[in-house]
């Protein structure tokens, strides 16, 4: 399924408005755009929603992932974002983890169901890992949570989505056509399958506890295969030995994959990444965390040395990093032992982590800063190598939200962090560095009409911070809870187009793709004013003349396109709908006109 929004056309007895040009004056940067998406089926999972670099957008949901794509088209009259959908379905068929012989496995189970000790048969029919779709309990059906790859991993150099279904199954798709997702690879079998030639015993890990008609020992093989979280690393460069004994670089990916016993999980893949052939290996590390939550991969800078090591958060409150042993990685380096960040066991669930990379202004070196979402608090970690060694700080922010916080995103440009709770207060921290460690700008957003007093499930920020994603449902009216609750993703601007145009002019990634959302934010205020600011193109002139640089070239060819649609009378129908200008002919018709002709 893949539609797109279409340009709007007016009413034959509709006049078209007059353009407002102090419109986007006096308002600030917090502007509701249209239009809302609404959701075939109510979110679920973790984290429900998710922004890609190529600027997709992922909505968990209890039949679907709904994919969003937005799309800043020169050709396109309306004012509203582009936004391409398509969704990838659940699959229907129960994924059901393969633990030993089939004959073994079946009579294990009615041994157990049909045992007479009711904490044993209790315990495995509760037990939904083991008996997904057993008795009178519902199947579980829906996305637990998505991850995106970074750009530049599928055969387009686009992104690929990592998928997790609540029932277990994690598999990797990629768009290898246009609005059309393909599965790669299916990883949950494929481990399924290197742990039983492995006889579901790993080296350094817990080792088995008896028989499979052991119920310790049954609990214990569906826990070491059954996913959690997973998270991509960033692209990094393998060296190769060709025929000729001679070395390139590969372009590789690592897809970590944290399970319920604790055991780490990380795919070796090679880019671009087309399906098992592109498998390269698959390792397991144990962590050693107990009813382990949430993971984050932590990837440090610093004098020229890349360091790279997994962050591992419980359920019941601690946190630490684990390395990773990336020696085939070129130029990344590994933690000697284990860091933790934080070792009390106060019950609090960590729910989302997030590693931020920043400068340091006063120490003059880049430092990493490490957040993580528990409860209603929010723990940060500053990480800081000196000559004395690795420097940890950590503290809570306490106050933010009076529930517990329901999502959390950071952006890649300015270290911001945006949290949310689901009554629909939405905060954001900007840390601010002292001598020694750092504090954080508290600021709540006051969302526009329209999205303020809804209930959020979660949030997302797009790759340069220009636009914020909340996906929502009704709230309370009157007291009263809706009948019936419809879901929906909103877009809320966090910069103004000024700001925006501002970044376009300075940036030093230099491709107008990679910027989507700043482009969309000049061509809104270019289509509703009707002109290009003139500061804007006077600063566009002035660097095009000193510089010649086919970006800005490219840039000022975009502003005078979307002038020209903007100053278009918009056509009277949709482009996308046929046009139907041949008259129907009837075949008698035709066949009289042959017979005179012929006489």
């Amino acid at each position: 399924m893949a539609a797109s929004s279409p340009d709007r056309a007016p009413d034959k007895g509709e006049v078209e408005p007059e353009p407002d040009i102090t419109a986007l004056t006096g308002i600030g940067p917090i502007v509701k755009r249209e239009p809302e998406v609404k959701l075939l089926s109510s979110v679920c999972g973790l984290e429900p929603l998710s922004w890609s670099e190529d600027h997709r957008i992922s909505a968990s949901c209890t039949n679907s992932i709904s994919l969003i794509e937005i799309v800043c088209d020169i050709q396109s009259y309306s004012r509203d974002l582009i936004i391409h959908r398509t969704s990838i379905p659940v699959p229907e068929d129960i994924c059901v983890l393969q633990v030993g012989p089939e004959q073994e496995v079946l009579e294990a189970k009615e041994k157990f169901g049909n045992s007479r000790d009711p904490a044993v048969s209790q315990a495995f029919m509760l037990d939904r890992t083991m008996n997904p779709n057993t008795g009178m309990l519902p199947p579980m059906r829906g996305t637990k949570y998505t991850s995106w790859s970074p750009l530049g991993c599928d055969g387009n150099g686009r992104c690929l989505l990592a998928t997790l279904t609540l029932d277990g199954r994690l598999a990797v798709y990629s768009s290898a056509q246009r609005l059309r997702w393909a599965l790669l690879v299916d990883l949950t079998e494929l481990y399924s399958q290197m742990l039983a030639e492995k006889g579901y015993s790993l080296p350094g890990a817990e080792p088995p506890l008896g028989p499979l008609d052991d119920l310790a020992e049954l609990q214990r093989r569906h826990r070491m295969q059954s996913p959690v979280r997973m998270e991509w690393s960033s692209v990094c460069a393998t060296q190769q030995v060709q025929t000729n004994n001679e070395c390139k670089d590969v372009g590789t990916v690592l897809l970590a994959v944290l399970m319920e016993n604790g055991d780490l999980a990380v795919w070796h893949f090679q880019v671009p990444f087309l399906g098992r052939a592109s498998v390269v290996s698959c390792s397991t590390i144990p962590s050693g965390v107990s009813q382990p939550s949430v993971l984050a991969w932590w990837e440090y800078e610093h004098g020229g040395r890349k360091m790279s090591g997994l962050i591992v958060g419980s359920s019941v409150g601690p946190v630490k990093i684990l390395p990773v042993n990336l020696k085939a990685v070129k130029g990344y380096f590994t933690l000697r032992q284990p860091v933790v960040l934080w070792q009390e066991t106060d019950q609090i669930p960590v729910h989302n982590i997030k590693c931020i990379s920043l400068f340091h202004p006063h120490q003059k070196c880049n430092c990493s800063l490490v957040v993580a979402a528990r409860g209603s608090y929010l723990f940060w970690c500053l990480l800081l190598i000196s000559k004395a060694g690795l420097n940890v700080h950590n503290s809570h922010v306490t106050g933010l939200h009076a529930t517990p916080i329901a999502s959390m995103a950071a952006s890649r440009q300015g270290g911001s962090i945006f949290t949310c709770s689901f009554d629909g207060t939405v905060k954001k921290l900007t840390p601010v560095f002292t001598d020694v460690a750092v504090t954080f700008k508290q600021e709540e957003i006051k969302l526009p009409e329209g999205v303020a007093g809804r209930r959020t499930h979660g949030l997302a920020v797009s790759p340069n911070g220009a636009y914020l994603a909340l996906v929502t449902t009704e709230g309370m009216k009157n007291w009263q809870h809706p009948i019936s609750r419809n879901d929906q993703v909103q877009f809320v601007t966090l910069k103004t187009p000024e700001d925006a145009a501002g970044e376009l002019l300075g940036s030093s990634v230099q491709n107008l793709f990679r910027q989507t959302d700043l482009l969309d934010l000049v061509r809104w205020k270019v289509l509703r004013d009707k002109r290009i600011p003139p500061a804007l193109q006077e600063e566009l002139d002035e660097k095009v003349h000193a510089s010649g640089c086919a970006y800005l070239w490219r840039f000022k060819l975009f502003l005078f396109r979307v002038l020209y649609q903007s100053l278009q009378k918009a056509p009277a129908q949709a482009r996308w709908r046929p046009l139907h200008e041949n008259t129907k002919l009837f075949i008698g018709e035709e066949e009289g006109e042959e017979g005179g002709g012929g006489g």
